[in-house]
């Protein structure tokens, strides 16, 4: 049977990404992504509420998410969802889904120290998007 897993998602970083560099040297950077969504409830109030995904982008896109990304910043990630399992300390086991990157859209411009968007430099790193070598850190 076929399958399909791919993910599109768009938000806002709820922190500056973290970068890390594994032992093979590769660069990783952890990313938290709030997607909000807005909606009206049965008394016609609107409500909004937050869902809070881990993102991971690996090699140069990962150095370029540090280096241009900051908490608030608006992104589209593509990528696909991963199944993270690890054993804590007293030897509990924990799992949670994550999102590896395949592409990382810069949706905002930064400001440039004269207030306008510096367009040029965010269509560069935009199109910085997942490489071959990148397709899996393991």
């Amino acid at each position: 049977m076929p399958s399909m897993n791919r993910v599109f998602l768009m938000g806002n970083l709820t922190r500056d990404p973290e970068l890390k560099q594994i032992p093979s040297g590769r660069s990783v950077a952890d990313m938290r992504l709030a997607v909000n969504e807005r909606y009206k409830d049965k008394e016609g109030e609107t409500r909004e509420s937050a869902c809070f995904v881990d993102v991971a982008a690996w090699g140069k896109q990962a150095e370029l998410c540090d280096r241009y990304l900051s908490k608030g910043s608006p992104i589209l990630v593509d990528g696909k969802l991963l199944m993270d399992s690890w054993e804590t300390d007293d030897g509990q086991r924990r799992s949670r889904l994550k999102v590896q990157a395949y592409r990382v859209q810069f949706v905002g411009g930064r400001k440039s120290s004269d207030g306008q968007s510096a367009d040029t430099e965010r269509e560069a790193v935009a199109v910085a998007g997942h490489d071959e070598d990148d397709s899996l850190p393991f």
